[in-house]
């Protein structure tokens, strides 16, 4: 017979190479198969640390142009984690069209053995079918049995499709590694939190939100039918499907639930339990027996109805429906109201909380129906969740080509409305028929949280606020997201029925802040929280707020830009029709390098740039939370609630995608926080008005060309003119490298005057919608405790020109003292005096009053004299009202509204040298009564001129160059920051920065000169702080033994507050989207490793931050007990001219008092028992020598000094 040949194309070796590629995936295969098999036989544990299955998560989208937004884990998008080669390699058609039939008989058995250990019958009917009361009540419990042990009960009601399916590890993306989760954060209740479970929750929860129940069931169900998936879940995602179907009167869906949560191996909670007896309330025909069955299921978990009733969170009317299940089997029953009774046991707040003797809490002086009807129009503001208010700009006179411009603008605007609204109607529609796969989480149910129009409207003001240099992709991204989540999280509290039972509080919360009312016993907090007590129905008022993951928000985002720079266009001829007609887009995607790394960058058009400058148009929109509030702050009540109306707030401000602080909060006792509480509520209680006649001057300055020395920013024509390059030219490479330069300088000057301008812009812009009006500033706190102000353009941590115009509302007699406290704090904001007594500052306001009176009446067109303060605007205000007061007939009746300022004389030294009693120090920061303020920044100066005369005379050179060029100003910045982490490297930059400016200085030796200062600097502050240094050093190496023993750095302030600091190794993680790749860097994610670095040098400082926080609140509330009008930026204290002796004595008795309890030793005992409980197994190795080093570090608390403490309240210049 002939010989037949088979003939191939590919060589045999890529056949060798294809068949090994095929056993190794079979192999793999196996494997996984025996991994799971041996889950399902109950292993307690499985660690497969050769063969590595199971990747970490990173969000990512995975879609392309003709897929929907994907928000599934790909893992191959991490960088430094390897992709395994099954995956790859899964989808083969070899692999596929012929299935090992071991494989098969394998995957047989393995789900043969898991039905025979859950006891599960062959086949059972569909749960859809009716199943009677019985078997879903004994379904709800027999729930909370531990799951840790072996099941034995049988499940032979429960349908096979909702027991776990034990699927191949890895053949979905959406894999994590089984040790991950041991890392990962957890709630008071022990669920796991990280960006993985967040953004499931946030999934289920749009879903919910838009009605699309199925994608939310099947999302829930994909993860919860594999092992490996499952152990992402927690019961807030459980329980979101659980409280869905309660609305629903679904009994038997929400026994399903229950099963379900028992396979996780978790146990229900009181939210699991008052959703299946709300679920009761509304069924026509529940049974006593099965209501009375959950309560004494929910009693046998350790519950109660009292718990249920003042922990759980409520919506609508879920708890008339949970009364009317227990009135079914208890016709009398009431709820039990929770009495806030506990108080805050920190020693420092407990004279303030019960000491029974007359308070005077500041009252407002307005009727109680105006200050109700401030409440509606705040809430309305809030509800429609944007303003639109007359730029300052506005005032210029209206030329034809602003006319001309402005038409086209709208014009176009209405054209990129229309295309854009086409546009996403367009992606939504392809998101919701190409996702036919429900369980994949996609970003379809994010677009349809809002209505069209509202993302529409999101994107266009994007475009006009669009910086002319571009702003980067990833910032454009992170703030169009931030945009939507805030309108879905005000759309889920209007729907959750609050905004009613929020008004009918706040009218009675009213008639505590005016004047007319005798309510003088309770705080704020203490009395809202009585009045919502005594309503016993409606929605709970805690936010409930679902925080999207940063990598979420960047995504929907990111999604959003593309759609902007593919819709929306213009014609290229549309200011100049001469030219050829062709449309093109407005906005550019391009990239750029920043520090090195190429980044995506969104750029106008130069047609668009020209067209906002010339319209120089008169309206500004913002978001609601930009301006300050037209009535009191809702006060802080809790963690999760306060502040603003609707808007959504933090309580403790932190990093994009933190969640660490609000858990950490979460956890602890309720009524540690009252003392940080009352404190915040005290300074977003005092109301403010606006200086107009300040204010006036300053926006005539703005639109005339600004002034960089008062620090008025000019407009864009008076930036540098941009050079231009001659094509034809003779260039020499060097002239071509000059012209480089001044190419990018000019750019980077037009770009700084851009953004200083538009800053100025928005709020003069706001001071002017207020001019007439009166105002609040709600406020939280970052997570040290220092507080700031919500709105974040206006408020009174702003710059010279926003404190200058800003004014107490409040208006108090100055009184004996104050016109010499208006003096004195005029001379302060010069900066003249500051070595100087307050007799001599006093003398010298005496001396000057002439100029004084000059500027306040000629500002612009006198001498001037205030132009040359360190403060020219508050100087000039100040100069104004010391006018109006000294000219009126008795200056002690003169009403001021003037805030009046006492600083901390380098607070931040000041606390250190408390700390170890150090008695040098103490001196040279005013610890210590004085005749004269003592300043530590000119001590520091002389003591660095001592050693440059040394080394001078022993022919140093670099010293001999020094020569009277060493003072106050050179070192002052180094000084005060070296208290605050500042290293040498940092501070040499400082110090040459501050060389530079010094004309006369030679250049050439700035480098070194900055390197022999930074020295002298730092050994000079050793010398006359040597206590300072021993607490600091102690600080930097605790925090560096623990962030290297892998635990973050935690801490409890004075007052209770807690903290840990959110240092984190990066992890980046690749974002694909539609317009490009984005590699985003993750520092906060809480299951990497500490950066130790940044924990140890950021300890010191964020430790003494912690305390000036503890002293200015406490300075709050003892200020707010005595009646007194108090604001503070900082270690900076505002209060009324009469009312700043009571202030100051207020002030030094809290700092005695904070520093009399033994703060380094309650820190080294709260380290210890933190940390020190994890002794290692093996005590010979490396690891447990580290560990006994760290504890025996952390137990030696630093020696202190003998300064006395109580000398400081006799000490004038302490704060002054």
């Amino acid at each position: 017979a002939p010989i037949r040949k088979n003939y191939s194309s590919a060589s045999p070796k890529k056949d060798d190479v294809q068949k090994r590629k095929c056993e190794r995936t079979l192999l793999l295969h196996v494997l996984e198969a025996r991994m799971q098999q041996l889950q399902t036989e109950n292993v307690t544990e499985l660690k497969c640390s050769k063969v590595q299955f199971l990747n970490r998560l990173s969000l990512t989208q995975t879609e392309d142009r003709s897929s929907p937004q994907d928000l599934s884990w790909d893992k191959k998008k991490i960088e430094g984690v390897p992709v395994r080669k099954a995956d790859s390699e899964r989808n083969s058609p070899t692999l596929n069209s012929h299935p090992s039939r071991w494989m098969e008989k394998l995957r047989k058995e393995k789900w043969k053995r898991h039905k025979r250990q859950l006891g599960l019958v062959p086949k059972t009917k569909d749960v859809s079918s009716s199943v009677n009361e019985k078997r879903t009540c004994d379904k709800i419990s027999n729930i909370s049995k531990t799951t840790n042990h072996k099941r034995t009960h049988s499940v032979k009601d429960i349908p096979e499709e909702t027991l776990a399916e034990v699927e191949d590890v890895g053949e979905h993306a959406d894999q994590t590694e089984p040790s991950l989760s041991g890392r990962l954060l957890e709630d008071k209740e022990g669920n796991k939190y990280g960006d993985v479970q967040l953004s499931i929750l946030s999934y289920v929860e749009a879903c919910i939100f838009i009605g699309d129940v199925d994608r939310a069931y099947q999302c829930l169900l994909f993860y919860h039918r594999n092992l490996s998936r499952r152990k992402l879940l927690n019961i807030k995602i459980y329980n979101s499907l659980v409280r869905l179907w309660a609305k629903k009167g679904s009994l038997n869906q929400i026994g399903r639930m229950f099963v379900l949560l028992e396979e996780a191996g978790l146990k229900p909670n009181l939210s699991s339990y008052a959703a299946a007896l709300e679920c009761m309330g509304r069924m026509s025909n529940c049974s006593q027996r099965v209501i009375s069955r959950c309560v004494q299921q929910l009693n046998a978990d350790g519950f109660t109805l009292e718990d249920l009733f003042n922990q759980c969170i409520f919506h609508e009317n879920e708890i008339e429906m949970i009364l009317k299940a227990m009135h079914t089997v208890q016709p009398d029953f009431m709820p039990p109201i929770q009495r806030q009774i506990e108080i805050c046991s920190s020693p420092l707040v407990k004279d303030f909380y019960t000491k029974q003797e007359p308070v005077f809490y500041p009252k407002l002086n307005f009727p109680l129906q105006e200050l109700r009807e401030r409440f509606r129009k705040q809430l309305e503001m809030e509800q429609a969740d944007n303003i639109t208010i007359d730029s300052v700009e506005a005032s210029k006179p209206i030329t034809k080509q602003m006319v001309e411009m402005r038409e086209i603008l709208n014009s176009l605007r209405s054209q990129w409305q229309k295309s854009l609204l086409q546009a996403f109607q367009e992606c939504k529609l392809h998101m919701a028929s190409v996702g036919k796969r429900s369980w994949r989480m996609t970003l379809y149910p994010y677009f349809c949280l809002l209505d069209d129009k509202e993302y529409v409207d999101i994107m266009l003001q994007s475009i006009t606020s669009l910086p002319p240099t571009g702003e980067s992709l990833l910032s454009m991204a992170k703030e169009l997201g931030s945009k939507v989540y805030n309108k879905y999280s005000i759309r889920r509290k209007m729907k959750s029925q609050m905004v009613n039972k929020i008004r009918d509080i706040y009218e009675g919360y009213a008639e505590l802040l005016i004047q007319d009312c005798e309510l003088n016993n309770y705080l704020p907090r203490e009395y809202w929280f009585k009045l919502e007590a005594e309503i016993t129905s409606g929605p709970s008022l805690v936010s409930e707020d679902i925080s999207w993951p940063h990598i979420l928000v960047v995504q929907l985002g990111a999604h959003l830009v593309d759609l902007i720079v593919r819709e929306v266009k213009v014609f290229s001829n549309v200011l100049n029709h001469s030219s050829e007609k062709k449309l093109i887009p407005v906005l550019y995607h391009m990239y750029t390098f920043s520090s090195n790394k190429q980044v995506g960058f969104i750029k106008p058009h130069p047609i668009l740039t020209q067209l906002l400058s010339e319209a120089m148009e008169t309206t500004l929109n913002f978001d609601s939370y930009v301006m300050p509030m037209l009535c009191p702050p809702v006060p802080w009540i809790s963690p999760k609630f306060g502040a603003y109306i609707l808007n959504p707030t933090k309580l403790m401000r932190c990093v994009e995608g933190a969640i660490q602080h609000q858990l950490l909060l979460e956890k602890c006792k309720g009524s540690e926080f009252h003392a940080i509480l009352d404190s915040l509520n005290q300074l977003g209680n005092c109301p403010w008005k606006i200086n107009k006649p300040v204010l006036d001057i300053i926006i005539s300055l703005f639109n005339d060309k600004g002034s960089e020395k008062l620090n008025i920013p000019p407009p864009l024509s008076e930036a540098p003119e941009m050079p231009k390059f001659n094509p034809r030219g003779d260039y020499t490479p060097a002239d071509k490298s000059s012209l480089k330069r001044e190419i990018i300088r000019c750019k980077k000057k037009t770009a700084e005057m851009h953004s200083l301008r538009m800053d100025a812009l928005y709020k003069l812009s706001i001071a002017n919608h207020m001019r007439d009006d009166i105002f609040w500033f709600p406020h939280n706190m970052d997570f040290r405790g220092r507080t700031y102000p919500c709105p974040p353009y206006f408020n009174h941590l702003g710059s010279d020109v926003t404190r200058a115009v800003l004014l107490f509302a409040e208006g108090k007699p100055l009184g004996e003292h104050g016109l010499n406290w208006l003096k004195i704090h005029l001379v302060n904001l010069t900066g003249l005096k500051k070595r100087s007594s307050l007799k001599r500052r006093l003398e010298y306001a005496d001396e000057i009053m002439e100029d004084i009176l000059d500027s306040a009446d000629h500002p612009l067109s006198g001498r001037q004299w205030w132009i040359n303060a360190d403060e020219p605007w508050q100087t000039l205000a100040c100069c104004m009202e010391i006018a109006n007061a000294s000219r009126s007939p008795d200056p002690a009746k003169y009403i001021s509204h003037f805030p009046v300022h006492q600083d901390g004389s380098c607070n931040g030294l000041q606390h250190y040298a408390a700390l170890g009693r150090d008695v040098i120090g103490a001196t040279s920061v005013n610890l210590m009564p004085c005749d004269v303020p003592q300043d530590v920044y000119s001590g520091v100066a002389q003591q660095v001129e001592e050693f440059r005369k040394q080394d001078a005379e022993n022919g140093v050179k670099i010293a001999q160059v020094l020569e009277g060029f060493i003072s106050r100003k050179v070192v002052k910045q180094t000084v005060m920051t070296v208290v605050y982490g500042v290293t040498k490297y940092g501070g040499r930059l400082q110090i040459e920065k501050r060389l530079r400016e010094i004309e006369g200085f030679p250049k050439e030796y700035v480098w070194d000169a900055s390197h022999y200062l930074v020295h002298q600097v730092f050994t000079s502050l050793k010398e006359m702080f040597t206590g300072t240094r021993e607490i600091q050093d102690w600080l930097t190496e605790s925090a560096r033994l623990i962030a290297k023993s892998g635990s973050s750095v935690e801490w409890i302030t004075p007052l209770g507050l807690p903290i840990v600091q959110p240092y984190h190794r990066a992890k980046n993680t690749v974002l694909r989207s539609n317009i490009q790749y984005v590699n985003l860097q993750i520092n906060y994610d809480a299951t990497q490793k500490p950066d130790t670095v940044k924990q140890k040098n950021a300890f010191p400082p964020n430790f003494i931050h912690s305390l000036d926080s503890t002293h200015m609140m406490l300075t709050a509330l003892f200020c707010y007990r005595a009646g007194l009008t108090f604001v503070s930026v900082h270690d900076c204290f505002w209060t009324h001219a009469v009312t700043v002796d009571v202030m100051n004595k207020i002030c030094r008795e809290q700092f005695v008092h904070l520093h009399s309890q033994p703060i380094l030793q309650d820190l080294s005992a709260f380290l210890v028992g933190k940390y020190g409980a994890n002794i290692p197994v093996d005590r010979k190795n490396k690891r447990f020598l580290e560990y006994r080093r760290m504890v025996e570090l952390l137990s030696k608390v630093p020696q202190t000094g003998d300064f006395d403490l109580q000398k400081v309240k006799e000490s004038t210049y302490f704060f002054c």
